[in-house]
């Protein structure tokens, strides 16, 4: 059994996949060639945007957002710390601050009274910790869409509107899942996702794609992806990076997104299989009215886990823990001086959760077996 079956997806798809790399290899333009501007249509399309970016992984999608937004030293960016270290890495990299802001112990995502708490403090002049820096400037909120559920963009923007900050949805996880009737990479300023193998819309590589709606923004985001280009390439009007799709990649996805709107369907269908096992076992996934997620994971949470892991182990089931260690505690924020205890929700949830095996062509009955060995473990 696969924690994420990319092989059964290939062998769905393969035909076309399989021709579209061979266009790409006879045209021979393996960087910018027509599949990626093809594919920013689509994809662009999909989430009903304006405008789509494709870039070369999610980190520099939320790393571009950042900059078109000209985010840096002095400028607090909060954010959750219950996350993949790239939501909180590119902050740090242009010489902003995280600061970090505790999660819902529902739905994982970013607590939005907490989230109000935090800016008034930053407002007031108080710092989260003694070693945050002081006189911060309120710029930015990254709202991570964890496993695939989007956060409460409503109260999001609402509490960024007051304060003059912009919104960066992180939808690393969250692409192809929606908000009250929106789609994920449209529920804000600008979003960036992420098309890593392991996501809902993965290539085969790195990959990632910013959406926004404003023409101006778009603008200096493909100057940013390339150098910071001007009127040509050797026209540079600002810092950027190196941070193109390459063609080969497009190519792939497009062939993904053929089926991929099929795949967020048969995820729900996986997913709720699985509660319907499991809810009366473990704590499962909550999903709120309004809300489709892209089951990007599958995660419960036990008092059992290491039990329960192991078992499933020598039962041949892969299981994974998504997210082990708080970002707050980690060693790379050692110096904002969070101390344990101060997340206590992400800290909780760290210490019980773990992920099952989630991708669309799951056979019922490997679920079927997942259950009873969940079931036989915790009684």
């Amino acid at each position: 059994m696969q924690f994420i079956d990319l092989k059964a997806q290939y062998n769905n798809i393969k035909d076309s996949i399989n021709d579209r790399i061979s266009t790409v290899l006879e045209h021979g333009k393996y960087i910018m060639g027509p599949e990626v501007k093809e594919l920013e249509k689509r994809l662009s399309d999909f989430a009903e945007t304006k405008y789509c970016l494709s870039c070369s992984s999610g980190t520099d999608a939320l790393l571009l957002a950042l900059m078109a937004y000209d985010i840096g030293p002095g400028d607090a960016v909060f954010t959750s710390p219950f996350t993949f270290i790239a939501t909180a890495e590119v902050i740090s990299l242009l010489g902003a601050t995280p600061i970090f802001v505790d999660i819902d112990p529902d739905t994982y995502n970013i607590d939005i009274n907490k989230l109000a708490n935090a800016i008034t403090e930053i407002k007031n002049g108080n710092t989260p910790t003694k070693k945050t820096p002081d006189a911060l400037t309120l710029k930015a909120i990254i709202p991570v869409d964890l496993f695939g559920l989007p956060a409460d963009y409503d109260a999001i923007n609402k509490i960024a509107k007051k304060n003059n900050m912009v919104v960066i949805e992180d939808a690393a996880q969250s692409f192809g899942g929606s908000y009250k009737e929106r789609k994920s990479g449209n529920l804000s300023d600008i979003a960036a996702t992420s098309f890593f193998p392991a996501k809902p819309l993965g290539c085969y590589g790195d990959g990632g794609a910013v959406f926004t709606n404003n023409d101006e923004i778009v603008e200096k985001l493909i100057s940013l992806r390339v150098h910071g280009k001007g009127s040509d390439k050797y026209d540079n009007i600002r810092i950027g990076l190196n941070g193109r799709l390459d063609t080969l990649q497009a190519a792939i996805l497009l062939s993904k997104l053929d089926v991929f709107a099929k795949e967020i369907e048969l995820r729900q269908e996986v997913a709720q299989r699985y509660s319907n096992g499991l809810k009366d076992i473990v704590k499962v996934p909550s999903i709120q009215e309004g809300y489709t997620s892209a089951w990007a994971q599958y995660s419960i949470q036990s008092d059992k886990r290491e039990s329960l892991m192991g078992t499933l182990k020598e039962n041949d089931v892969p299981t994974a823990i998504y997210y082990p260690k708080p970002l707050h505690l980690q060693t790379a924020y050692a110096y904002l001086g969070y101390d344990e205890g101060s997340m206590p929700v992400s800290e909780e949830v760290s210490s019980k959760i773990f992920s099952l095996p989630m991708h669309p062509y799951l056979k019922e009955e490997d679920q079927q077996k997942i259950i009873e060995v969940i079931n036989y473990t915790c009684h």
